[in-house]
């Protein structure tokens, strides 16, 4: 028999966590620690991330440092910093990532080249060079798991004017599922949450008061926006032993979004 406790612990194991210092990423890396597992967070911002470490260690064992997908170079000292830090790998989570919205008719050349750099090319890179330690932590019973974080723009056919940003996320949705056929036979899950509207930094522009949390969430087939929850729960699942067997999911966290029907063409039933 198994209790809900078995399988959603990840007790014992060790994640990194790319943007873990605020947003979704921080919600991730919370669920992990109270769940058991050892917690490193990196970003481009080394101060703010270590500060966040200090506060979430009062959950568990948690590191922060300074780390950024942007450059192959940046990749690199990553994955070293990791290795350093660490000689088990368990837990990728590919959250780091970043937006850039603008008209489609002087949208910039340079919005896509920033953008797929970060959110694909920065993604594909570092689970490339942490393979090795995802594969060697692995067993049967209780595989190594990368998740990406994509998007509900990933999926749905509406820009919101983040043309690249759409674009590099349902490359993100493809390279998972790329990736997990690639590792299934090495023990090593690879799945993507793609939310859909949440409360974060990214978002603040559009959600970040009344009007605007108002006019986000009348978009949502549930008539709200995501809460933390909703993120920690996606991150337990695909992370613990009731994931175990689940490899190349697009898991949708966006309250019904991108499973919204158009209308009728041809009148109700009535």
């Amino acid at each position: 028999m198994f209790t809900p406790s078995d399988l959603f612990s990840v007790r014992g194991r060790t994640a990194l966590v790319t943007g873990g210092a605020t947003g979704l990423g921080r919600v991730c890396a919370e669920a992990l620690l109270s769940a058991g597992a050892r917690v490193l967070i990196a970003s481009r911002k080394a101060d703010a991330c270590e500060a966040a470490a200090r506060e979430m260690s009062a959950i568990g064992p948690c590191e922060g440092f300074g780390g950024t997908v942007a450059t192959e170079a940046g990749v690199a000292q990553l994955a070293a910093e990791t290795r350093r830090r660490t000689d088990a790998l368990h837990i990728l989570v590919n959250n780091a990532g970043m937006t850039w919205g603008g008209p489609f008719e002087t949208y910039p050349w340079k919005a896509f080249d920033r953008i797929m750099s970060v959110n694909v090319a920065g993604l594909f890179a570092l689970t490339r060079d942490l393979a090795p330690m995802l594969i060697a932590s692995a067993t049967p019973e209780q595989p190594s798991n990368v998740v990406n974080f994509g998007s509900v723009m990933g999926t749905v056919t509406q820009s919101e004017t983040a043309w690249s940003y759409a674009a590099s996320k349902a490359a993100v949705h493809h390279l998972t599922r790329i990736l997990a056929a690639e590792f299934a036979g090495r023990q090593v899950t690879v799945n993507a949450i793609a939310p859909g509207p949440f409360p974060t930094n990214m978002t603040k522009f559009a959600l970040g008061d009344e009007k605007g949390a108002e006019r986000g969430a009348s978009a949502v087939p549930m008539h709200r926006l995501g809460r933390a929850e909703d993120i920690a729960g996606a991150i337990l699942f695909l992370t613990g032993r009731g994931g175990a067997y689940t490899t190349g999911a697009i898991l949708p966290v966006d309250g019904g979004i991108s499973v919204a029907a158009p209308p009728a063409m041809f009148g109700d039933d009535e």
